[in-house]
Protein backbone atom coordinates (compact mmCIF):
# COMPACT_ATOMS: atom_id res chain seq x y z
CA UNK A 1 0.00 0.00 0.00
CA UNK A 2 1.51 3.61 -1.08
CA UNK A 3 0.77 5.61 2.47
CA UNK A 4 1.49 9.36 1.25
CA UNK A 5 0.79 12.72 2.70
CA UNK A 6 -1.45 13.83 -0.29
CA UNK A 7 -4.99 15.54 -0.35
CA UNK A 8 -7.51 13.66 -1.99
CA UNK A 9 -7.92 15.07 -5.65
CA UNK A 10 -11.25 16.75 -6.89
CA UNK A 11 -12.83 14.68 -9.07
CA UNK A 12 -11.64 16.99 -12.48
CA UNK A 13 -8.05 15.53 -11.74
CA UNK A 14 -6.29 12.70 -12.77
CA UNK A 15 -4.37 11.64 -9.90
CA UNK A 16 -3.55 12.84 -6.11
CA UNK A 17 -1.46 15.99 -6.03
CA UNK A 18 1.25 15.96 -3.36
CA UNK A 19 2.82 18.69 -1.62
CA UNK A 20 6.35 18.88 -2.19
CA UNK A 21 6.91 19.64 1.54
CA UNK A 22 6.59 15.65 1.63
CA UNK A 23 9.19 14.85 -0.48
CA UNK A 24 11.17 13.72 2.11
CA UNK A 25 9.67 10.79 3.04
CA UNK A 26 9.68 8.32 0.59
CA UNK A 27 7.42 5.26 0.66
CA UNK A 28 7.40 1.62 -1.55
CA UNK A 29 3.75 1.45 -3.68
CA UNK A 30 2.56 -2.38 -4.25
CA UNK A 31 1.89 -3.29 -7.57
CA UNK A 32 -2.18 -4.04 -6.53
CA UNK A 33 -1.93 -0.12 -5.51
CA UNK A 34 -0.78 1.12 -8.93
CA UNK A 35 -3.01 -0.91 -10.90
CA UNK A 36 -6.07 0.48 -9.03
CA UNK A 37 -4.80 4.16 -10.00
CA UNK A 38 -5.15 3.06 -13.77
CA UNK A 39 -8.23 1.39 -12.99
CA UNK A 40 -9.21 5.01 -11.71
CA UNK A 41 -8.21 7.08 -14.45
CA UNK A 42 -10.02 5.29 -17.20
CA UNK A 43 -13.58 5.09 -15.18
CA UNK A 44 -16.57 7.13 -14.95
CA UNK A 45 -17.05 9.58 -12.43
CA UNK A 46 -18.80 7.93 -9.90
CA UNK A 47 -16.41 4.87 -9.56
CA UNK A 48 -14.06 7.57 -9.26
CA UNK A 49 -15.45 8.34 -6.07
CA UNK A 50 -16.47 5.32 -5.07
CA UNK A 51 -12.64 4.04 -5.74
CA UNK A 52 -11.56 7.22 -3.64
CA UNK A 53 -13.46 6.03 -0.55
CA UNK A 54 -12.26 2.22 -0.27
CA UNK A 55 -9.18 3.75 -0.57
CA UNK A 56 -9.21 6.12 2.56
CA UNK A 57 -10.90 3.68 4.03
CA UNK A 58 -8.31 0.74 3.56
CA UNK A 59 -5.90 3.23 4.63
CA UNK A 60 -7.38 4.70 8.18
CA UNK A 61 -7.92 0.90 8.69
CA UNK A 62 -4.10 0.74 8.49
CA UNK A 63 -3.59 3.83 10.77
CA UNK A 64 -6.06 2.33 13.22
CA UNK A 65 -2.98 1.36 15.52
CA UNK A 66 -1.72 5.21 15.48
CA UNK A 67 -3.00 8.11 17.98
CA UNK A 68 -6.62 9.87 17.38
CA UNK A 69 -4.86 13.35 17.03
CA UNK A 70 -2.07 12.27 14.54
CA UNK A 71 -5.22 10.59 12.36
CA UNK A 72 -6.77 13.76 12.41
CA UNK A 73 -4.21 15.63 10.34
CA UNK A 74 -3.00 12.95 7.79
CA UNK A 75 -6.61 11.79 6.68
CA UNK A 76 -6.56 11.94 2.91
CA UNK A 77 -10.07 13.50 2.43
CA UNK A 78 -8.97 16.40 4.18
CA UNK A 79 -7.95 19.61 2.29
CA UNK A 80 -4.87 20.87 4.38
CA UNK A 81 -3.11 24.52 4.00
CA UNK A 82 0.90 24.54 3.03
CA UNK A 83 1.37 25.11 6.50
CA UNK A 84 -0.58 22.56 8.24
CA UNK A 85 0.91 20.25 5.26
CA UNK A 86 4.25 21.25 6.63
CA UNK A 87 3.39 21.03 10.55
CA UNK A 88 1.93 17.12 10.42
CA UNK A 89 4.81 15.99 7.68
CA UNK A 90 7.01 16.84 11.14
CA UNK A 91 4.86 15.12 13.12
CA UNK A 92 4.62 12.44 11.27
CA UNK A 93 8.24 12.10 11.11
CA UNK A 94 8.86 12.85 14.54
CA UNK A 95 6.31 9.96 15.33
CA UNK A 96 7.98 8.04 13.41
CA UNK A 97 11.23 7.57 14.87
CA UNK A 98 9.33 7.27 18.40
CA UNK A 99 7.43 4.52 17.48
CA UNK A 100 9.60 0.92 17.13
CA UNK A 101 6.70 -1.34 15.73
CA UNK A 102 5.94 1.33 13.20
CA UNK A 103 9.89 1.76 11.62
CA UNK A 104 9.33 -0.40 8.54
CA UNK A 105 6.30 2.56 7.11
CA UNK A 106 8.66 5.19 7.80
CA UNK A 107 11.97 5.89 5.42
CA UNK A 108 12.94 8.90 5.76
CA UNK A 109 16.54 10.79 4.70
CA UNK A 110 18.18 10.68 7.89
CA UNK A 111 17.95 7.11 9.45
CA UNK A 112 20.31 8.06 12.35
CA UNK A 113 17.77 7.90 15.55
CA UNK A 114 17.50 10.57 18.35
CA UNK A 115 19.49 9.35 21.36
CA UNK A 116 17.83 9.69 24.83
CA UNK A 117 21.62 9.57 26.52
CA UNK A 118 24.57 9.85 24.49
CA UNK A 119 27.25 7.43 24.47
CA UNK A 120 29.77 9.47 27.16
CA UNK A 121 26.08 9.98 29.82
CA UNK A 122 24.84 13.02 28.65
CA UNK A 123 20.81 13.31 28.87
CA UNK A 124 19.34 14.88 25.73
CA UNK A 125 16.67 16.28 27.28
CA UNK A 126 15.55 19.97 26.73
CA UNK A 127 12.43 21.48 29.24
CA UNK A 128 10.81 24.39 27.41
CA UNK A 129 8.13 26.41 28.04
CA UNK A 130 8.91 27.27 31.90
CA UNK A 131 6.55 29.40 33.40
CA UNK A 132 6.95 29.76 36.58
CA UNK A 133 11.11 30.36 36.50
CA UNK A 134 10.95 31.79 39.95
CA UNK A 135 11.85 28.31 41.40
CA UNK A 136 15.23 28.53 40.40
CA UNK A 137 16.02 31.72 41.99
CA UNK A 138 14.19 30.12 45.53
CA UNK A 139 17.19 27.33 45.44
CA UNK A 140 19.79 30.00 44.12
CA UNK A 141 22.20 27.59 45.61
CA UNK A 142 21.95 24.67 43.34
CA UNK A 143 21.28 26.90 40.31
CA UNK A 144 24.66 28.85 41.12
CA UNK A 145 26.30 24.84 41.45
CA UNK A 146 24.65 24.09 38.35
CA UNK A 147 26.14 27.01 36.17
CA UNK A 148 28.69 26.18 33.83
CA UNK A 149 32.16 27.79 34.82
CA UNK A 150 32.26 30.85 32.58
CA UNK A 151 29.19 31.66 34.23
CA UNK A 152 29.53 30.80 37.90
CA UNK A 153 32.74 32.78 37.61
CA UNK A 154 31.16 35.99 35.65
CA UNK A 155 28.90 35.83 38.44
CA UNK A 156 31.03 35.17 41.42
CA UNK A 157 32.90 38.42 39.80
CA UNK A 158 29.75 40.85 39.60
CA UNK A 159 28.80 39.91 42.98
CA UNK A 160 31.68 41.61 44.64
CA UNK A 161 32.28 44.23 42.30
CA UNK A 162 28.58 45.37 42.74
CA UNK A 163 28.64 45.10 46.18
CA UNK A 164 32.29 47.46 46.07
CA UNK A 165 30.83 50.51 43.55
CA UNK A 166 27.37 50.19 46.09
CA UNK A 167 28.95 50.49 48.91
CA UNK A 168 31.18 53.21 47.49
CA UNK A 169 28.07 55.10 46.18
CA UNK A 170 27.36 55.39 49.14
CA UNK A 171 30.27 56.46 50.98
CA UNK A 172 31.07 58.98 48.61
CA UNK A 173 26.99 60.15 48.50
CA UNK A 174 27.84 60.47 52.61
CA UNK A 175 31.12 61.93 52.49
CA UNK A 176 29.30 64.91 49.85
CA UNK A 177 26.01 65.51 51.66
CA UNK A 178 28.36 65.97 54.96
CA UNK A 179 30.84 68.82 52.92
CA UNK A 180 33.53 65.79 53.81
CA UNK A 181 35.01 65.96 50.23
CA UNK A 182 35.16 70.20 49.65
CA UNK A 183 37.13 69.67 53.35
CA UNK A 184 39.58 66.66 51.96
CA UNK A 185 42.77 68.89 53.04
CA UNK A 186 41.32 70.91 55.99
CA UNK A 187 43.43 69.33 59.00
CA UNK A 188 40.92 70.92 61.10
CA UNK A 189 38.07 69.50 59.78
CA UNK A 190 35.77 66.75 61.47
CA UNK A 191 35.69 64.36 58.91
CA UNK A 192 33.26 61.53 58.92
CA UNK A 193 35.21 59.83 56.14
CA UNK A 194 39.05 60.85 55.97
CA UNK A 195 40.98 61.22 53.07
CA UNK A 196 37.43 60.32 50.49
CA UNK A 197 37.96 63.44 48.05
CA UNK A 198 36.15 61.57 44.98
CA UNK A 199 34.62 58.60 44.81
CA UNK A 200 37.70 56.51 43.06
CA UNK A 201 38.55 57.50 46.80
CA UNK A 202 35.22 56.06 48.11
CA UNK A 203 35.53 53.26 46.29
CA UNK A 204 38.99 51.93 47.52
CA UNK A 205 37.62 52.85 51.06
CA UNK A 206 34.93 50.13 50.02
CA UNK A 207 37.12 47.82 48.93
CA UNK A 208 39.25 47.94 52.06
CA UNK A 209 36.82 47.65 54.46
CA UNK A 210 34.90 44.46 53.07
CA UNK A 211 38.48 43.02 52.12
CA UNK A 212 39.68 44.07 55.72
CA UNK A 213 43.07 45.56 54.23
CA UNK A 214 43.30 48.24 56.03
CA UNK A 215 46.15 50.33 54.07
CA UNK A 216 45.34 53.33 56.98
CA UNK A 217 45.12 56.20 54.50
CA UNK A 218 41.31 56.11 54.58
CA UNK A 219 38.98 55.15 57.31
CA UNK A 220 35.50 55.91 59.02
CA UNK A 221 35.71 57.90 62.07
CA UNK A 222 33.37 58.29 64.82
CA UNK A 223 32.01 61.41 63.99
CA UNK A 224 29.17 60.03 62.15
CA UNK A 225 27.30 57.36 63.03
CA UNK A 226 25.93 56.61 60.07
CA UNK A 227 29.60 55.76 58.83
CA UNK A 228 29.37 52.84 61.61
CA UNK A 229 26.53 51.08 60.32
CA UNK A 230 27.26 51.43 57.15
CA UNK A 231 30.22 49.65 57.68
CA UNK A 232 28.81 46.87 60.05
CA UNK A 233 26.36 46.31 57.12
CA UNK A 234 28.99 46.23 54.45
CA UNK A 235 30.78 43.76 56.89
CA UNK A 236 27.73 41.55 57.14
CA UNK A 237 27.16 41.88 53.49
CA UNK A 238 30.87 41.32 52.74
CA UNK A 239 30.63 37.67 54.86
CA UNK A 240 27.62 36.37 53.53
CA UNK A 241 28.87 36.79 50.08
CA UNK A 242 31.98 34.97 51.04
CA UNK A 243 30.06 32.18 52.37
CA UNK A 244 27.46 31.84 49.53
CA UNK A 245 30.41 32.09 46.89
CA UNK A 246 33.57 29.94 48.55
CA UNK A 247 30.83 27.53 49.42
CA UNK A 248 29.63 27.24 45.45
CA UNK A 249 33.23 27.24 44.27
CA UNK A 250 33.82 24.36 46.85
CA UNK A 251 30.58 22.32 46.01
CA UNK A 252 31.69 23.04 42.35
CA UNK A 253 35.06 21.80 42.00
CA UNK A 254 34.74 18.98 44.48
CA UNK A 255 31.61 17.23 42.23
CA UNK A 256 32.42 14.23 41.85
CA UNK A 257 31.41 14.28 37.67
CA UNK A 258 34.64 14.33 36.28
CA UNK A 259 35.53 10.77 38.23
CA UNK A 260 32.37 9.04 35.91
CA UNK A 261 35.59 10.02 33.05
CA UNK A 262 37.81 7.04 34.71
CA UNK A 263 34.62 4.38 34.57
CA UNK A 264 33.94 2.58 31.02
CA UNK A 265 31.55 0.62 29.35
CA UNK A 266 32.04 -1.35 26.41
CA UNK A 267 31.12 -0.24 22.91
CA UNK A 268 28.77 -2.74 22.33
CA UNK A 269 26.25 -4.95 24.14
CA UNK A 270 25.92 -8.54 23.12
CA UNK A 271 23.73 -11.68 22.94
CA UNK A 272 24.45 -14.57 23.65
CA UNK A 273 23.77 -18.21 25.64
CA UNK A 274 25.31 -18.96 29.09
CA UNK A 275 25.00 -21.64 31.27
CA UNK A 276 22.17 -22.64 28.62
CA UNK A 277 20.28 -19.43 29.18
CA UNK A 278 20.24 -16.82 26.36
CA UNK A 279 21.69 -13.75 28.18
CA UNK A 280 22.13 -9.79 27.30
CA UNK A 281 26.04 -8.95 28.55
CA UNK A 282 27.88 -5.47 28.64
CA UNK A 283 30.93 -5.06 29.68
CA UNK A 284 31.88 -2.10 32.59
CA UNK A 285 35.46 -1.16 34.58
CA UNK A 286 37.06 1.13 36.65
CA UNK A 287 40.74 2.78 35.56
CA UNK A 288 41.64 3.74 38.51
CA UNK A 289 43.55 2.21 41.44
CA UNK A 290 41.33 4.28 43.85
CA UNK A 291 37.86 1.74 43.52
CA UNK A 292 34.35 2.86 43.94
CA UNK A 293 33.04 1.77 47.74
CA UNK A 294 29.45 0.37 47.12
CA UNK A 295 28.93 0.57 43.38
CA UNK A 296 25.69 -0.62 42.16
CA UNK A 297 24.82 -1.12 38.95
CA UNK A 298 21.32 -1.11 37.07
CA UNK A 299 19.57 -0.57 33.51
CA UNK A 300 16.28 0.74 31.56
CA UNK A 301 15.22 0.23 28.46
CA UNK A 302 13.38 3.35 26.60
CA UNK A 303 10.95 2.48 23.69
CA UNK A 304 7.88 4.05 22.76
CA UNK A 305 4.71 1.96 22.66
CA UNK A 306 1.09 2.11 21.51
CA UNK A 307 -1.04 0.77 24.55
CA UNK A 308 -4.52 -1.68 23.34
CA UNK A 309 -6.62 1.19 24.06
CA UNK A 310 -4.62 3.65 21.67
CA UNK A 311 -2.79 5.77 23.68
CA UNK A 312 1.08 6.42 22.54
CA UNK A 313 3.33 6.50 25.11
CA UNK A 314 6.25 7.99 24.19
CA UNK A 315 9.96 7.35 25.58
CA UNK A 316 8.24 4.86 28.29
CA UNK A 317 10.74 2.97 30.77
CA UNK A 318 11.33 -0.14 31.75
CA UNK A 319 13.51 -1.97 34.06
CA UNK A 320 15.99 -4.38 33.36
CA UNK A 321 16.83 -6.76 35.86
CA UNK A 322 20.60 -7.39 36.37
CA UNK A 323 20.57 -9.20 39.19
CA UNK A 324 18.56 -7.54 42.19
CA UNK A 325 17.15 -10.09 43.60
CA UNK A 326 20.04 -12.23 44.33
CA UNK A 327 22.70 -9.18 44.80
CA UNK A 328 23.95 -8.85 41.45
CA UNK A 329 23.83 -5.72 41.21
CA UNK A 330 26.28 -4.46 43.96
CA UNK A 331 30.20 -4.84 42.31
CA UNK A 332 33.27 -4.98 43.69
CA UNK A 333 34.64 -3.34 41.21
CA UNK A 334 38.12 -3.77 41.22
CA UNK A 335 38.78 -5.55 37.72
CA UNK A 336 36.24 -5.03 34.47
CA UNK A 337 33.28 -7.13 35.20
CA UNK A 338 30.67 -8.35 32.74
CA UNK A 339 27.09 -7.84 33.39
CA UNK A 340 24.29 -10.58 32.77
CA UNK A 341 20.72 -10.15 32.20
CA UNK A 342 18.87 -13.32 32.01
CA UNK A 343 16.15 -13.38 29.24
CA UNK A 344 13.32 -15.06 30.93
CA UNK A 345 9.51 -14.40 30.38
CA UNK A 346 9.90 -11.51 32.78
CA UNK A 347 12.76 -9.57 30.65
CA UNK A 348 11.51 -7.38 28.09
CA UNK A 349 13.58 -9.33 24.97
CA UNK A 350 11.54 -12.77 25.65
CA UNK A 351 9.85 -12.29 22.66
CA UNK A 352 13.31 -10.70 20.74
CA UNK A 353 14.79 -12.70 17.96
CA UNK A 354 17.98 -11.75 16.16
CA UNK A 355 15.47 -10.90 12.83
CA UNK A 356 12.97 -8.50 15.27
CA UNK A 357 16.38 -7.02 16.36
CA UNK A 358 16.98 -5.47 14.04
CA UNK A 359 13.51 -4.18 13.50
CA UNK A 360 13.39 -2.83 16.59
CA UNK A 361 14.00 1.13 17.65
CA UNK A 362 15.03 0.84 21.32
CA UNK A 363 17.45 2.28 23.67
CA UNK A 364 19.46 0.35 26.73
CA UNK A 365 20.74 3.21 29.55
CA UNK A 366 22.91 1.36 31.99
CA UNK A 367 23.53 3.46 35.41
CA UNK A 368 26.53 2.93 37.63
CA UNK A 369 26.28 4.73 40.68
CA UNK A 370 29.16 4.53 43.66
CA UNK A 371 30.88 6.38 46.37
CA UNK A 372 34.07 8.20 45.33
CA UNK A 373 36.59 6.88 48.31
CA UNK A 374 38.85 10.19 48.27
CA UNK A 375 35.80 12.46 48.40
CA UNK A 376 32.91 10.54 49.70
CA UNK A 377 30.89 12.08 47.86
CA UNK A 378 28.05 10.02 45.35
CA UNK A 379 29.26 9.62 41.82
CA UNK A 380 26.95 8.47 38.78
CA UNK A 381 27.82 7.51 35.43
CA UNK A 382 26.07 6.57 32.47
CA UNK A 383 26.12 5.12 28.73
CA UNK A 384 22.90 3.88 26.42
CA UNK A 385 23.18 0.99 23.96
CA UNK A 386 20.98 1.29 20.78
CA UNK A 387 19.70 -1.76 19.08
CA UNK A 388 22.42 -1.31 16.37
CA UNK A 389 24.52 -2.04 18.92
CA UNK A 390 23.49 -5.08 20.42
CA UNK A 391 25.17 -7.98 18.55
CA UNK A 392 23.61 -10.98 18.26
CA UNK A 393 25.51 -14.68 18.50
CA UNK A 394 28.78 -12.47 20.30
CA UNK A 395 30.49 -13.17 23.21
CA UNK A 396 32.98 -11.47 24.67
CA UNK A 397 37.14 -11.94 24.91
CA UNK A 398 38.96 -12.44 27.84
CA UNK A 399 40.90 -9.45 29.36
CA UNK A 400 42.57 -10.58 32.64
CA UNK A 401 45.80 -13.03 32.98
CA UNK A 402 47.96 -13.94 35.56
CA UNK A 403 51.48 -12.38 35.41
CA UNK A 404 54.09 -12.55 38.05
CA UNK A 405 51.80 -12.89 41.20
CA UNK A 406 48.59 -10.82 40.09
CA UNK A 407 46.06 -9.88 37.83
CA UNK A 408 46.97 -8.10 34.82
CA UNK A 409 44.08 -6.56 33.03
CA UNK A 410 44.50 -5.55 29.66
CA UNK A 411 42.65 -2.36 28.66
CA UNK A 412 43.21 -3.32 24.58
CA UNK A 413 41.03 -5.95 25.11
CA UNK A 414 38.25 -4.21 26.66
CA UNK A 415 35.94 -4.17 23.79
CA UNK A 416 36.82 -6.74 21.90
CA UNK A 417 33.88 -9.56 21.29
CA UNK A 418 34.09 -12.94 18.91
CA UNK A 419 31.25 -14.88 17.06
CA UNK A 420 29.69 -18.01 18.19
CA UNK A 421 27.10 -20.11 16.79
CA UNK A 422 23.81 -19.71 18.11
CA UNK A 423 20.38 -20.05 17.24
CA UNK A 424 18.21 -16.71 15.65
CA UNK A 425 15.41 -17.86 17.47
CA UNK A 426 14.20 -15.35 21.05
CA UNK A 427 13.85 -17.21 24.34
CA UNK A 428 10.68 -17.67 23.99
CA UNK A 429 10.64 -19.54 20.70
CA UNK A 430 13.61 -21.40 22.49
CA UNK A 431 11.17 -22.15 25.62
CA UNK A 432 8.84 -23.65 23.57
CA UNK A 433 10.75 -25.68 20.74
CA UNK A 434 12.37 -27.27 24.36
CA UNK A 435 8.43 -28.41 25.37
CA UNK A 436 7.77 -29.46 22.40
CA UNK A 437 11.21 -32.18 22.20
CA UNK A 438 10.29 -32.91 26.25
CA UNK A 439 6.62 -34.05 25.51
CA UNK A 440 7.91 -35.73 22.22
Amino acid sequence: MMITNCSSPPPSQEGPQCPPESSSQVFAPAEHEVHQQDVIQETPLESVEDTLKSLHMHRNKHFKRLSSQWQSTFRGNIALSPTEKRHSAKSFRRRCKLLGDEQPLCVTTNNQRQRYVTKDGKCRVNLGHIKDKSRFISDIFTTLVDLKYLWFLLVFTACYILTWMSFGAIYFLDAWLRDDIAHAHDSQWQACFENVDSYLAALLLSLETQRTIGYGTRRVTANCPEGVVLLMVQSITGSIIDAVMVGCMFVKISRPQQRAQTLIFSKHCVICERDEKLCLLFRIGDLRESHMVDAKIRAKLIKSRQTKEGEFIPLEQTEINLGYDTGGDRLLLVEPQTIAHIINDSSPFWEVGAKRLKRETLEIIVILEGIVEASGMTCQARTSYTQDEILWGHRFASCISLEKGAFLVDCSAFDKTFEVEMSPLSARNRSHAKDEESIF
